[in-house]
């Protein structure tokens, strides 16, 4: 199963339709399973093409340039977040090449207000891998420190609102570097969850963030805060960065991570 996690920052990105253009490029060349967007923002203002989805939504544009390279076999789901910069909709999407066959999302913030940036919402869906039924969710989690949305309280929340009982994916952003000891991302291992980088037979450095970026305005590290997770001991084959100037052009303020992992039988 090939995965992939970009918190893509959407149109906030100079040249954003030729990022959007090679990103569908990359998505067709790489043949992936499912992949995880955060930061996934549409015009308020704008008419809808679903229910939920409007023409502008980032996540919406994509697909079609992945239609006009001919790939017709991806779908998307997408809920809203919060508001963003007075004119979006910011929220997280899912595309996957397999059959989804259940949806959902929940809050993990303590508070829900929309038009606060720091309201965090998980977008969740169940698709047919083979026949094997998969859970696969798009986070973009708070930060540790958080005096108004502490990242525990979310990792708790997101832990309530999961099935321990299927085969999970957790994708996204969460905000808290691996590379510290006793944080969020400690946290989340604490509450059963592995993350893939650690299990793979083949990684680089992990590394996703580079200096200061929207959320880390202070940042002079590099940072491993895109992840992706699961709740079972898994063959992984490989963890790479991606889009990060070595592995694929950049893309967005962040990196994406790509795995390939084998699923249990």
């Amino acid at each position: 199963m090939n995965l992939l996690t970009l918190n893509c920052h959407s149109w906030q990105e100079e040249n954003q339709v030729e990022k959007i253009k090679y990103l569908a490029e990359t998505i067709k060349e790489k043949t992936y399973d499912v992949i995880a967007l955060q930061e996934v923002s549409q015009l308020i203002d704008d008419e809808l093409v679903t229910d939920r989805i409007k023409r502008s939504n980032y996540g919406y544009v994509l697909l079609q340039e992945l239609i006009q390279l001919g790939v017709k076999d991806y779908s998307i789901i997408w809920d809203l977040s919060h508001f963003a910069y007075g004119r979006y909709e910011e929220g997280l999407a899912i595309l996957s090449k397999h059959p989804i066959i259940g949806e959902g999302s929940f809050f993990v913030s303590m508070n829900n207000d929309l038009h606060s940036g720091k309201t965090r919402k998980i977008v969740g869906a169940k698709i047919n891998y083979d026949g094997k039924p998969i859970s696969v969710y798009s986070c973009h989690m708070g930060w540790w420190h958080d005096k108004v949305e502490p990242f525990k309280h979310q990792a708790d929340k997101l832990k309530e609102n999961l099935n321990w009982d299927e085969h999970l994916f957790l994708l996204g952003d969460f905000n808290n570097d691996a590379n510290l000891e006793y944080e969020g991302y400690e946290y989340l291992l604490n509450q059963g969850l592995v993350d893939t980088f650690k299990l793979a037979h083949e990684k680089d450095d992990g590394i996703t963030v580079k200096g200061k970026i929207a959320g880390w305005g202070e940042n002079k590290k590099d940072l491993r805060i895109d992840l992706i997770l699961t709740n079972r001991n898994l063959k992984v084959d490989y963890s790479r960065v991606i889009f990060n100037g070595v592995n694929k052009n950049v893309v967005s303020d962040h990196y994406g991570v790509e795995v390939k992992c084998l699923l249990e039988e």
